[in-house]
């Protein structure tokens, strides 16, 4: 690989870097499966206390 070609390349690589911060998404964090059923029993049993007082 010649000289001109490595420095190519590593500034391209900061420059994807780069434009890769610029760029985030709005998406959601993913949350596991049984993440998501760990949460739902919990606020299951927050609403049951709830109506028992």
């Amino acid at each position: 690989m010649n000289r001109t070609k490595k420095i190519t390349k590593k500034h391209m690589g900061k420059v994807k870097k780069a434009n890769a911060k610029l760029n985030t998404t709005n998406k959601p964090k993913y949350v596991s499966k049984a993440e998501r059923e760990r949460l739902a029993t919990l606020e299951a049993q927050e609403g049951v206390s709830i109506v028992a007082e």
